[in-house]
């Protein structure tokens, strides 16, 4: 079973959003890196990049294929990981902690309602791989 943190919620498209006060650190889910495979290069955002719920942000490519990003909650890009720049591969290796993506300023960090608790991900996934 792929890490599914607690401190994170999650969308069916297998980005994770772990919010600290108004602000939403993002990334792709462990399950969503291994499906992938060897992340070879991410193309992200601009800082001032505004952006909705579901909207595309950016891209993800691995040997096996290149997968759009999907912006969990609204809000403006505050920072992006250079660090993926130089090794994407970070995105395999820890995609929780130093594989992050994008840091956000959440237009309204109380609306989650269309996000996925850390149990209904699990189950979303276990579904899937049935599918």
């Amino acid at each position: 079973m792929p890490e599914i943190p607690e401190d994170c919620l999650y969308t069916r498209e297998h980005e994770w959003i772990r919010i600290e006060d108004a602000t939403g650190v993002v990334g792709i889910t462990d399950y969503a890196q291994e499906s992938l495979g060897d992340v070879v290069y991410v193309e992200l955002p601009n800082v001032g990049d505004r952006f909705d719920a579901g909207e595309v942000f950016g891209n993800v490519e691995s040997v096996k294929a290149v997968s759009e990003l999907y912006m969990p909650m609204a809000g403006e890009v505050i920072e992006v990981n250079e660090g993926l720049g130089e090794s994407p591969e970070l995105i395999n290796q820890d995609p929780y902690g130093e594989g992050w993506m994008i840091k956000v300023a959440l237009a309204d960090p109380e609306e989650t309602s269309h996000l996925l608790s850390p149990a209904e991900y699990a189950d979303f996934i276990e579904e899937e791989a049935e599918g």
